[in-house]
């Protein structure tokens, strides 16, 4: 593991290079040393170590440390230190987590792994894009990546910003043009200065303004235990030290006995099993979602995804494939070889987009036609011309731009297929090119995106879970619309433009309103999903584009294609590595199936949290004695609580998670809790007063634990199945061993049986209570 090095930038001059000499090696060097390498500024994030110190070095952690010091400074037995076998457990899951993701991340950082053609000292030499240096002069060619920003010095590029601006059309750049980083270039060639390097440049500065949001994604479940932290770290320091100070100087007990009441106490008031269950049942889910080619980056995202009732998502690679095909070509004239014509005019080119692409697979033969000039399209003219030598010149592309005022003479039939979410292109003769005077008509392409083969069951699934689908696309919101249609998403006829939408209001308004938003900018996009979840949803959402990190980041949980941009890799927290939209439905079950039965699962935590708080503080108030010794709550914690918890929480259970986590697991456990409490405090009142010895009371009541916890754990069991039932038996069984066999390793003493005999009314009251406390509060069914 090595710590990253971060070199401080110094001011350094521009230098505009020669496009033919480019740097030398000595002002590369220079340039690196002062901290303007195109890999050096880029934050990293954490670094390994920063994971182990960010686990390893928590308050509990410390809590834990200074108890199991304290009971080996006081003389105690090593087994009542036996709980940091769970703050061990946790520490190691949640280092290994972060780490394995934080190594999967890493691999999927594809332009770092870019290897780009750089000028220097005239030489063209292959060197990874994190080794360019500002002031570079760089070559690019069709498939490079724009790892950096800069000008175009010579030649012509065709870029896709579809990663940037979500549009999908080719981009011409020419000398004296910007370059962003993120772009990819599609046709040409061409040297190019790069003026903004590392963190400078377009795509890192809207990723670093993503992780400079002060917004941070936070499950319900979480920030829930986070606050019961801050009770109980609050709680834990002067209840501990009051305890001890009772226990060693108002009831005479020796050091030993007084720290091993005081850290029984404590222990029981912090749920560090309920931490180790949430650590292993979302771990486990992870590796599973792994297996699946789904990378969780963020655990808390699980949860999130498990309570989503609204999905943002894109319509390119989400709702469509990435490509187009021709559906069919409609003639508008006669006497033209249509074929022909495509042939030639799309025959050994290379493709400036999607649409051309298309075109080229469905017309690839070959063709004698001679070509003598041929016109590239560009995104401002919507088209392209190709003159041929006996042929004439033909021009494609979007009707209304081609034919200008001419447009309304075939607009019935362009918008027929409009309306139909096709994308439409004209083949027009040009018998005057370049001039557009007598153009004709020869015909209609009609394109479309692929809907992907599982689109239709995907949303149906979402549709029948009650989750609301939106599609936000850069894309022409008619078009997107009737896309949406044909995928079976719901309420796709309601579309806006939201290049009209220019007040948060208005913004606010159309996001409750409208399914499908086109012509979408980054922070618009960010701004529709933060008035969703100013009206209470919980979003999800998909993208791969930089246009979309602002939007992931604001997202309750981000997911990202790990075919997109790397920017949307770094900021989401869920990578599908197939970037298949396909996997969503098993993703959103495997969150429902951990959250819910942690859910269920907690309620058998809180109530050992319940009843050593509430003990603990009635013993302050009293003056008794604390009853437990460590190792007794470690027995009933494994065998009513933690083991049937883990257990618990791998059981199928999908249905959609809702209300608040903690006012409804509290619900659960209270019962319990409360029964433990008050059949303690009368063991500890009414015993003495019967004649039982003092060392018979802690054992009757580490008795009553463990049939409350019984009790509680055939609740939670309900209804009972025959993994449920043989679960129940097992943990009953092996209280049974901990009473007779192996009570001397957990210090359970009984005197004579008449003293036993007095304590079985508890025992048997114990279900009793618990059954009329249940139905006291009620609480809600999860």
């Amino acid at each position: 593991m090595k710590k990253r090095k971060n070199i401080l930038r110094q001011p350094l001059e521009v230098l505009e290079a020669s496009p033919d000499m480019g740097l030398t090696e000595a002002q590369a060097q220079e340039r690196k040393a002062k901290g303007w390498a195109n890999g050096e500024a880029v934050s990293a994030g954490k670094t390994e170590w920063d994971i182990i110190a960010q686990n390893l070095f928590t308050f509990f952690n410390l809590v834990f440390i200074v108890m199991a010091v304290l009971l080996a400074l006081a003389g105690s037995s090593i087994k009542n230190m036996t709980f940091m076998v769970v703050v061990i457990c946790n520490l190691c899951i949640g280092i290994y987590q972060e780490i394995r993701a934080k190594r999967a991340v890493d691999k999927l950082k594809l332009v770092a792994a870019q290897r780009i053609a750089v000028i220097r000292e005239g030489q063209r030499i292959i060197l990874p894009s994190e080794e360019l240096v500002r002031d570079d002069i760089v070559e690019f060619v069709v498939g490079d990546q724009i790892c950096a920003d800069g000008v175009l010095l010579t030649g012509t590029l065709q870029v896709n910003e579809a990663l940037i601006t979500g549009e999908e059309d080719a981009v011409t750049k020419a000398i004296g043009d910007r370059l962003l980083s993120g772009s990819f270039v599609i046709s040409g060639k061409g040297r190019v200065r790069l003026t903004e390097v590392g963190a400078d440049a377009f795509a890192a500065k809207l990723a670093q303004e993503a992780k400079k949001d002060p917004h941070a994604a936070s499950s319900e479940m979480m920030t829930a235990l986070d606050k019961l932290i801050r009770f109980v770290g609050i709680a834990l320091i002067p209840v501990g030290a009051l305890l001890f100070c009772q226990e060693f100087f108002r009831n005479h007990l020796d050091l030993t006995a007084s720290a091993e009441k005081t850290v029984a106490a404590l222990v029981g008031m912090i749920p560090e099993g309920l931490y180790l269950l949430t650590s292993v049942a979302m771990a486990v889910s992870s590796l599973k979602l792994t297996r699946d080619k789904v990378l969780v980056k963020d655990l808390n995202c699980i949860e999130s995804l498990a309570r989503v009732d609204v999905l943002c998502v894109d319509k390119t690679g989400t709702i469509t494939e990435p490509g187009m095909e021709v559906e069919q070509i409609v003639p508008l004239t006669d006497g033209v070889d249509i074929n022909a014509v495509f042939t030639a005019f799309y025959s050994n080119i290379e493709p400036e987009n999607d649409t051309a692409r298309a075109l080229c697979e469905r017309f690839s033969g070959t063709s004698d036609w001679v070509c003598q000039k041929r016109v590239p399209f560009t995104s401002e003219t919507k088209q392209s011309a190709a003159v041929f030598e006996k042929q004439g010149a033909f021009i494609t592309g979007a009707p209304e731009f081609v034919l200008g005022a001419g447009y309304a003479e075939i607009r019935d039939k362009v918008e027929f297929w409009s309306k139909k979410g096709s994308r439409v292109l004209l083949l027009a003769a040009a018998p005057h090119f370049p001039e557009k005077n007598g153009l004709q008509p020869v015909a209609l392409a009609i394109l479309s995106n692929r809907i992907r083969p599982a689109a239709k069951q995907t949303f149906a699934y979402f549709r029948e879970q009650g989750v609301t689908v939106k599609v936000i696309s850069g894309d022409n919101p008619l078009t997107v619309s009737q896309v949406a249609l044909r995928a079976g998403i719901e309420g796709a006829e309601n579309y806006v433009d939201t290049s009209t939408l220019n007040t948060p209001e208005e913004i606010a308004a159309a996001a409750i309103r409208c399914t499908v938003f086109g012509r979408v900018t980054p922070d618009k996009k960010k701004a529709l999903l933060q008035a969703l979840k100013k009206a209470g949803h919980t979003v999800a959402m998909t993208g791969d584009g930089v246009n979309d990190v602002l939007a992931l980041k604001e997202a309750d949980c981000s997911i990202a294609m790990a075919s997109g941009a790397q920017a949307a890799n770094q900021v989401a927290q869920l990578v599908l590595l197939n970037s298949d939209f396909a996997a969503m439905p098993a993703i959103v079950d495997e969150g429902r199936r951990v959250i819910n039965n942690i859910q269920r699962a907690a309620s058998l935590f809180l109530v050992k949290n319940i009843l050593s708080l509430g003990l603990a503080l009635v013993c302050l108030l009293t003056g008794q004695s604390y009853p437990f010794a460590p190792i007794h709550l470690t027995m009933i914690s494994a065998l009513t609580i933690g083991v049937p918890s883990f257990f618990l929480a791998l059981e199928p259970n999908y249905e959609r998670v809702s209300g608040r986590f903690l006012p409804t697991v509290l619900g659960r456990a209270l019962p319990g809790g409360l029964t433990n409490l008050l059949l303690v405090l009368l063991v500890q009142l009414l015993l003495p007063l019967w004649g039982v010895g003092a060392g018979q009371i802690p054992t009757a009541c580490v008795g009553i634990l463990a049939v409350t916890g019984m009790a509680v754990l055939y609740r939670t069991c309900l209804p009972f199945d025959r993994f449920r039932r043989l679960l129940w038996w097992a943990m009953g069984i092996a209280l049974v061993l901990c009473f007779t066999v192996l009570r001397g390793l957990f210090d359970l003493s009984y005197g004579r049986w008449q003293e036993m005999l007095m304590t079985l009314p508890f025992l048997v009251a114990a279900p009793l209570v618990f059954i009329a406390l249940c139905k006291l509060f009620k609480p809600k069914k999860l």
